[in-house]
């Protein structure tokens, strides 16, 4: 059987990458084939991958600027055809999805982090990033088209797997689809537990420093109540994030894997200001037996249990986080019980719920035919 990987992207890493990487240990052999790459700024063993990039990894500034060529993405993808594959997996959160593949002897599955939420929710994000008015006139024509194609293009994928409750009810409204949800792989196994008495007296803020995170709002409240903060993480947000910060806030900047979970382990709490489509930091931190307190949305409401796991806080607001912290104050927490629950996101888990999916949409899509028409590629 013939399979590729398609992923949006190779030009950071985060939560989506180490699903492609739980999807390229399920098929070792897959090409990857993406927009564009920057190996520099990924694990190095991607360098082992077979990667294979469009035509836009050549544009100037694009690996470290991608949002500068939003137009050309549907374009790429559309033209990179697949049709040699039995199998063709993407890793989506925007273009990925919209590849093309054989009507008839391939497979599309698609891995759907978020319809492409800048799209659907332009007017938010154009506020969060401070767009101008001039700017956001001039894009209003092409996001409007942007919905359409994004609507467009997924009707052609034969299965969709969401990787939360929260994305397969936004792939209801946005798609007109239904998606299974199979959650994404965690490391929990790289996490511990610290014994009580090697546990600080710091929160966690682990997150890409980027306005649309609502940061600010953290930062703010631990102001507020002159907590101790430590934040990893970096990004264009930093700056002002930086100006932001009260004495008690110390910036760490990217760390190795290794230290976050020696910092996961030993902190009071991690705090998640934004509404993550999943959320694997906040399982991490769960993994490490400390409490998540997480805005009550999106994946935190599938990842943290109030008041045992962690604690939830209703709104986006400074207000919010800080009556939340004053309730942590007065609640226990088991480390055991919180680790116990993060164990059921392991990779073994996500590996087999999807090699499973896979296996039952390719027997439900050939199962009719002659066996050498699924294994034979199509050229």
């Amino acid at each position: 059987m013939q399979v590729a990987i398609v992923h949006d992207y190779l030009n950071q890493y985060g939560g989506a990458e180490r699903v492609l990487e739980a999807l390229h240990e399920l098929y070792p052999q897959a090409p990857v084939y993406t927009s564009m790459y920057a190996p520099e700024r990924l694990p190095s063993f991607y360098r082992s991958w077979d990667i294979r990039t469009t035509w836009l990894q050549h544009l100037p500034g694009i690996q470290r600027r991608h949002q500068v060529y939003l137009p050309l993405y549907p374009l790429a993808f559309s033209q990179l055809r697949l049709d040699g594959y039995t199998l063709v997996v993407s890793s989506s959160s925007a273009f990925a999805k919209g590849v093309r593949v054989h009507a008839r002897q391939t497979l599309h599955v698609c891995y759907c982090h978020s319809p492409m939420r800048f799209a659907w929710n332009f007017r938010e994000y154009a506020d969060r990033e401070e767009l101008p008015r001039s700017l956001r006139w001039l894009l209003g024509p092409f996001i409007a088209w942007l919905r359409r194609w994004d609507r467009r293009t997924a009707q052609a994928i034969h299965a969709i797997v969401a990787n939360s409750h929260t994305v397969a009810d936004r792939i209801r409204r946005f798609w007109g689809r239904e998606a299974t949800v199979i959650h994404p792989p965690v490391a929990v196994d790289r996490a511990h537990v610290a014994p009580p008495h090697e546990v600080g007296d710091y929160f966690l803020l682990v997150s890409r420093l980027v306005h649309y995170k609502r940061l600010d709002l953290v930062i703010e409240a631990v102001n507020h109540l002159r907590l101790p903060l430590k934040v990893i993480g970096d990004g264009r947000a930093r700056p002002a994030l930086e100006r932001l910060a009260g004495p008690t806030v110390q910036f760490l900047g990217a760390v190795s894997e290794d230290e976050k979970f020696a910092l996961y382990a030993r902190c009071r709490a991690a705090i998640f200001p934004a509404e993550d489509d999943f959320g694997i930091a906040q399982v991490e931190v769960q993994a490490s037996g400390r409490p998540a307190i997480a805005f009550a949305r999106g994946g935190a409401l599938e990842t943290v249990i109030d008041g045992v796991t962690g604690v939830h806080f209703p709104e986006q607001s400074v207000a919010s986080i800080v009556a939340a912290l004053r309730r942590f104050e007065t609640l226990h927490f088991d480390p055991s019980v919180i680790r116990a629950h993060a164990e059921q996101f392991r990779p073994e888990r996500f590996k087999r719920a999807f090699a499973a999916f896979v296996d039952a949409q390719l027997a439900a899509r050939f199962s009719a035919r002659p066996r050498e028409e699924v294994l034979v590629p199509w050229n």
